[in-house]
């Protein structure tokens, strides 16, 4: 191991508890990020890669965009803190104007507006959409889905499926969510919709709690008529449809958010990721009229906050974020370029002795490998992620075995860029 690196890891074996970064033994993983521009990381020893998963897909106009940077550096010199629900600062209320303009007033030609609780994480936000859903319907079940991951905080997990993640917690958890398999097909719909309803009839649930693509699930896309499904039936039973587009929203799947191409319009909807670009901050944006139903004006102190909501820098980058994603036709390029990455690995990859599955929307997508058996390739997926890294392209492995490789790269990747992973890709498969 480079001698750099080693220190660094070192460092963290000493001050950080073990489960928190695994370590090879032989010293092939992890590498330890230095910078990172554009689609590009250097690590501490000076190597470039390739980066092809947007750091969790949070870097989706690329790292260290240069508008992006320089609105969260002016804002640092300005402003580097405010006080949340107590004295607001402009970029706050600029910010939660322009979600209401790219989500609810977009999606409705004006017709509804929406209103924003800014948050510092993901999970953060979903723990959000619960506690709305729990003050306007009055029920404390959510329903979930099988395969799903909204986060780790106590309120999220419950609705997080692996029980990896969820049984070393179990004994504090309130258990409010159930779950209903995630349809893959469309002939699984009519399973799903029998699931929900039976569930749905016990009017005890508050929300349907889903992601539009699971990510960490493996990148799982349902069939076309799944959130339209979910939206008739929250419509039916009165429960409130709230999705999680921490992943998939800003221009990862094609669209800006998911949820548009089945023209689904959600009560709720959790944001963060590509946010910002690379700061943390988060937003749960729900329809204006059912904000304001379930949260009472505020009487001197607000009931659901934090020190750093609504942190100003992370407000000025997200504003310039979201114009470059405008600006640059960020989604639109993020369309094209998916569907040339799924007929690359389509036409370029295989794995003898192993059944391969490529799918996706836009610039996620997911290659699933499994033994001739049937049963999860992890073991090569693992080693597979490993010898890319060594090759200079950075890649996640996903789903609960682990047997997906994952592309969420930068949405400004070139095709060239692509092409090269496919290449490196189809080789080390070999």
């Amino acid at each position: 191991m480079k001698t750099k690196t080693k220190k660094v890891l070192d460092l963290l074996r000493a001050y950080e508890p073990a489960n928190m970064l695994w370590t090879a033994p032989d010293g092939s993983w992890p590498i330890v990020w230095a910078r990172a521009r554009g689609t590009n990381v250097w690590d501490a020893e000076g190597r470039k890669y390739i980066d092809l998963t947007a750091a969790f897909g949070v870097a989706a106009a690329g790292h260290g965009r240069g508008r992006v940077v320089a609105a969260g550096q002016r804002q640092m010199g300005k402003l580097l803190h405010a006080m949340g629900d107590v004295h607001p600062h402009p970029l706050k209320a600029q910010l939660a104007r322009e979600l209401s303009r790219i989500t609810f007033e977009r999606w409705t030609s004006g017709a509804m507006a929406g209103k924003t609780i800014f948050a510092n994480s993901g999970f953060e936000a979903v723990e959000t959409a619960l506690k709305t859903a729990l003050l306007a319907t009055g029920k404390r079940r959510i329903l979930a889905f099988t395969g799903a991951y909204h986060g780790l905080g106590y309120g999220a997990l419950n609705a997080t499926h692996r029980a990896y993640f969820r049984d070393p917690f179990g004994t504090q958890l309130g258990k409010f969510g159930s779950f209903v398999p995630f349809p893959k097909e469309a002939d699984d719909l009519a399973g799903t919709k029998d699931r929900i309803t039976k569930l749905l009839r016990s009017k005890q649930f508050g929300a349907i709690l889903a992601e539009p693509i699971q990510g960490r699930g493996g990148v799982n896309v349902p069939p076309a008529g799944f959130l339209p499904l979910l939206r008739t039936l929250c419509d039916q039973y009165g429960a409130l449809l709230v999705l999680d587009e921490i992943y998939t929203g800003f221009g990862r799947t094609g669209t800006w958010f998911a949820c548009e191409q089945s023209r689904t319009t959600p009560d709720l909807i959790c944001l963060g990721k590509a946010l910002t670009g690379g700061f943390p901050l988060s937003a749960c944006v729900g329809r204006a009229e059912l904000m304001d139903a379930a949260w009472p004006p505020s009487t001197g102190e607000a009931i659901h906050t934090s020190t750093f909501q609504g942190h100003p820098v992370g407000c000025a980058m997200a504003l310039a974020q979201i114009q470059e994603l405008e600006i640059h036709s960020l989604p639109e390029r993020s369309a094209a370029l998916g569907a040339y990455l799924m007929q690359q690995l389509r036409a370029e990859i295989s794995a003898p002795g192993r059944s391969i599955e490529v799918r996706g929307r836009g610039l996620m997508v997911g290659l699933e490998i499994r033994k001739a058996g049937g049963g999860p390739a992890t073991a090569l997926v693992l080693e597979t992620v490993k010898k890319m890294l060594h090759r200079g392209f950075i890649l996640l492995p996903e789903g609960e075995f682990g047997n997906v490789i994952s592309f969420t790269p930068p949405l400004i990747i070139t095709k060239g860029q692509i092409a090269a992973a496919v290449a490196a890709l189809r080789e080390v498969l070999k």
